[in-house]
């Protein structure tokens, strides 16, 4: 924990793999509902991180960021015309 910061991850201490942990054996990855099922979908492609080799991590994080940057131009785009629909 960051003596800085000592709340950041508490909430998901549970869920970081242990040491003697083999790759297969990685606890599941959860994330706490947005409110937004387009941000949940998109977010649920970080569960595709453990596990997996360091290198495809890349391609895992830009297609999430890309979805996450989709999401936030259509409010962006919403806003804009008045509408306030998420």
């Amino acid at each position: 924990m960051d003596e800085k910061y000592p709340d950041q991850g508490a909430e998901h201490d549970d869920q970081i793999p242990g040491p003697g942990q083999q790759n297969g054996e990685r606890a599941a990855v959860s994330f706490p509902p947005t409110g937004d099922d387009r941000v949940d979908e998109a977010v649920a492609g970080l569960s595709r991180l453990p596990g997996r080799p360091a290198d495809e991590h890349v391609a895992a994080l830009e297609e999430v960021h890309g979805r996450l940057r989709d999401i936030l131009g259509e409010l962006s785009d919403d806003a804009a015309k008045g509408t306030g629909q998420p």
